[in-house]
């Protein structure tokens, strides 16, 4: 009896003082806003600088670093072009970037083609007026299947070439936080935007105060019961393809089945905007197998096959059924038939010249997820 007391107090003891511990160490970590006490605790600086990333259009935010001109063909080659061009002049995938500006422009800060109804088109260099958003979005968008991937440098370096390509610096420049202000001075259309508005919280530039409208809210009379609905008009119905095959098996949204009518039938473009029933949603089904295949939508080759191909990032620019930015694969399948061996080094190496004039990087998948992958596709691409 004597020997289970001492042992009783020993642990509580123990018990206790780490209690105490753990209290001192909440209350250290876990300090609650007054406004709401006991819940939650105010973010560590560290937690804040994670988030905090955006770089405002004073340049505050911008993080030290450089990059040459050289240094950002080379990245850009490798990340960017398959998708923008190797001059960043591609339409194909995304809006041109370069073209449109001149000398002058740059000398005055207003670029002429922009309202000249004979050129093309707009190019992004055309229109933004801020460095800072060229080098904010790259910084925290680009690559498309790699966001945030690029050290500062490396965005830097993208962000020079692409300031080269469109006449702004040389070519032996190096762009950096020192110098990136006196750059913005020669940015094509930096006197192409407006601030008399009151969008930006402060006065920075010169914004005016008074908001651009001036609603009263009105709460009388209000609808009621009103019911919100969305269809998909019959000339877009499958302008790009099936969209119950191009979102994940998982979450809220699984896409519709566009390759026949909703039920009821949708409403038109030009109707007045009553309160139209909801569309009966086609439930998210496995979409139709390509034609000339024989797989069947339960056979595992199939399923792996189409685990690899999204953990590895190819239905980004490709699909089952459909051309997207590569060929589709059923399109594959069919010119390939058997051969295993050959697709699966096309993977492994990447090309050119056989589908198009966009390329295809050479991908970084182990050789075992190439030969399923292959596999999948020499037997016709079956699900």
């Amino acid at each position: 009896m004597f020997k289970f007391r001492k042992t009783f107090r020993k642990t509580l003891a123990v018990t206790l003082a780490t209690t105490a511990l753990l209290s001192a160490a909440g209350g250290a970590f876990a300090q609650a806003d007054a406004k709401f006490p006991g819940i939650g605790r105010n973010a560590t600086p560290k937690e804040v600088a994670a988030w905090d990333i955006d770089v405002r259009p004073d340049f505050k935010g911008l993080p030290p670093g450089s990059g040459t001109v050289s240094k950002g063909q080379d990245i850009w080659e490798a990340k960017c072009s398959h998708c923008h061009g190797i001059f960043g002049e591609s339409g194909e995938v995304f809006s041109p970037l370069v073209g449109g500006v001149t000398a002058e422009d740059i000398k005055k800060g207003r670029v002429a083609n922009l309202i000249n109804p004979a050129y093309p088109g707009r190019t992004t260099f055309m229109k933004v007026p801020t460095l800072s958003t060229v080098w904010d979005y790259i910084n925290r968008a680009m690559p498309w299947t790699a966001p945030k991937s690029l050290q500062t440098d490396e965005v830097y370096a993208v962000v020079a070439f692409l300031l080269n390509l469109n006449g702004i610096v040389p070519d032996d420049f190096t762009l950096s936080d020192k110098n990136i202000k006196d750059v913005q001075n020669r940015m094509p259309n930096r006197n192409g935007m407006t601030t008399a508005h009151a969008m930006w919280p402060g006065n920075e530039f010169g914004g005016k105060a008074k908001p651009d409208t001036n609603n009263v809210a009105c709460m009388k009379n209000c609808a009621t019961d009103v019911k919100l609905a969305s269809a998909l008009p019959d000339f877009a119905r499958n302008a790009h393809g099936n969209l119950a095959e191009q979102n994940r098996l998982v979450g809220a949204q699984h896409g519709v089945d566009t390759t026949r009518p909703e039920t009821p039938k949708a409403p038109k473009m030009d109707a007045a905007p009553t309160a139209a029933p909801a569309p009966k949603a086609a439930p998210a089904a496995t979409p139709a197998e390509p034609a000339g295949t024989t797989g069947k939508a339960d056979q595992p080759s199939g399923k792996a096959a189409m685990a690899l191909l999204n953990k590895n990032g190819c239905m980004a620019c490709h699909s089952v059924n459909t051309k997207v930015v590569g060929p589709a694969f059923a399109d594959v399948a069919k010119k390939h038939a058997g051969k295993a061996d050959y697709l699966a080094g096309k993977i492994k190496s990447g090309g050119s010249g056989v589908w198009g004039a966009v390329p295809m990087p050479a991908q970084t998948l182990s050789d075992a997820d190439a030969k399923t992958i292959a596999a999948w596709l020499a037997a016709g691409a079956g699900k």
